[in-house]
């Protein structure tokens, strides 16, 4: 039943999840919440070891829910759900597109696409942002948040190499390599 339940909920992620790997979080985040197989901890997790491995973002997401959730046979079947809906609407759609190709329709149906995928990347954005630098409070402590000033004053470090320095020339694997040290160093 698990295997099963897997492929369902996976294909609703693929279905809706308009934009790529990012675009998954939040229905990542809802399913983590409904079904209880992961928690936000995991998610920033996940996102991390997705966004430093080979493969599509979501791919790898799926393929580390479905192994956590029922092992090697889990994770074959999270991967299939996800990528079971974009495989099906494909052939669909490329057995109509050259028919369609100059449809005014079928150009507003794309740009629609766009925005929303603009939005679910945003929304990704700002989860990620909450879980890797807000540290909720305890209710004595008056307020309902705090900033993880490691966090920030690290996010702002890597935002200014990246994108004012010399650095900004490498390799990508050097600023992954040098992130897990950091996290490393942190966890210590």
């Amino acid at each position: 039943m698990i295997l099963v339940r897997l492929f369902l909920e996976f294909c609703r992620v693929g279905l809706f999840s308009v934009g790529g790997g990012l675009a998954t979080i939040p229905f990542l985040t809802d399913l983590g919440e409904r079904t209880g197989w992961f928690g936000a901890g995991d998610l920033a997790n996940m996102i991390a070891i997705s966004e430093s491995t080979p493969g599509p973002m979501g791919v790898n997401m799926a393929t580390y829910v479905g192994f956590h959730t029922a092992g090697v046979l889990g994770g074959v079947v999270a991967t299939l759900g996800l990528i079971f809906p974009s495989v099906v609407i494909i052939l669909i759609i490329a057995g109509f597109l050259e028919k369609f190709r100059q449809s005014k329709a079928v150009d507003g149906v794309f740009y629609g696409l766009r925005a929303a995928s603009v939005a679910l990347i945003t929304a990704a954005l700002l989860q990620v942002a909450k879980i890797a630098l807000i540290i909720p409070s305890q209710p004595w402590e008056g307020m309902p948040f705090r900033l993880n000033l490691v966090a920030v004053i690290l996010a702002v470090i890597i935002f200014v190499l990246v994108k004012f320095s010399p650095l900004k020339k490498l390799h990508p694997i050097c600023f992954i390599g040098l992130a897990a040290l950091v996290g490393i160093i942190f966890q210590m």
